[in-house]
């Protein structure tokens, strides 16, 4: 019993953290920084920077997921269908965000509100596993992804140290604490999925455990066919040197043929 209320615990707590890479969540947030920055005019360059970075890492997300639903295009042996939105989002948004903030608290905090970014964005990242939304290799994909947007905006930005606004920062924290208690599911896969199959004019999404069947077959018949030619192989060698094929069809083996002594 108490073990069972640690897994419900446990599962409750990353449900929690999961929504926190939500879309939904963090693009309105985005958004009202964005708008901040634009009418602070002298941070014009870090809002565009921004939106480019993170609107390159969204769409190469969306490719990817695309690609799996309505193509079959991913990797059985790493388990990978997609980038992971979650983690990409939380990676791309979070860190720039914290290091805005830096310039609103104490002296003796700046410097870590960007590592306190990238850590909050990695445990997103890593939620999306125990959610059994995503595999380890999707999650941690889509957090190097959104990473290098959030990295390359504060590299060709220069982000200056701002001060933020007591409202704008009051209106983030509770706009995000009352997104992840209230908002509804997110719907942004189902949205994905309905595009993929527009596009590919699928009957059906693609699924992961079509992807692992497929694997499996093509890995059985390349086996077969390996084996078929290394005994076509072995079989022309044996020929070629005067001796008949014998053994299994998967593994012949050379026999000397002898004419009987008694033969005439």
């Amino acid at each position: 019993m108490l073990s069972n209320a640690h897994e419900s615990a446990g599962g409750l707590a990353w449900q929690i953290v999961t929504r926190l890479g939500e879309a939904q969540l963090l693009l309105p947030a985005m958004a009202a920084t964005v708008l901040w920055l634009v009418l602070r005019r002298d941070a014009w360059r870090l809002a565009l920077c921004w939106l480019l970075a993170t609107g390159a890492a969204a769409s190469l997300t969306t490719a990817s997921k695309v690609a799996f639903i309505g193509y079959g295009v991913g990797y059985a042996p790493w388990d990978f269908t997609g980038f992971s939105g979650h983690a990409m989002f939380a990676a791309a948004v979070l860190p720039v965000m914290c290091r805005l903030a830096e310039g609103s608290l104490p002296e003796r905090w700046h410097g870590h509100g960007l590592a306190f970014g990238y850590a909050l964005a990695a445990l997103v990242a890593a939620s999306r596993v125990p959610v059994l939304a995503h595999s380890w290799s999707e999650a941690l994909s889509g957090y190097a992804l959104g990473a290098m947007a959030s990295a390359v905006t504060l590299w060709a930005a220069q982000a200056p140290r701002l001060r933020f606004s007591p409202w704008l920062l009051g209106a983030l924290a509770l706009g995000l604490s009352l997104g992840v208690a209230q908002a509804p599911p997110s719907r942004t896969h189902d949205m994905v999925t309905r595009l993929s199959l527009a596009l590919s004019r699928r009957p059906q999404p693609y699924t992961r455990l079509q992807m692992h069947r497929d694997f499996r077959r093509q890995h059985l018949q390349t086996v077969q066919i390996q084996a078929a030619q290394q005994a076509a192989q072995r079989q022309a060698s044996c020929q070629a040197s005067g001796t008949a094929p014998g053994g299994s069809a998967s593994k012949p083996t050379c026999s000397i043929t002898r004419t009987p002594w008694f033969s005439s």
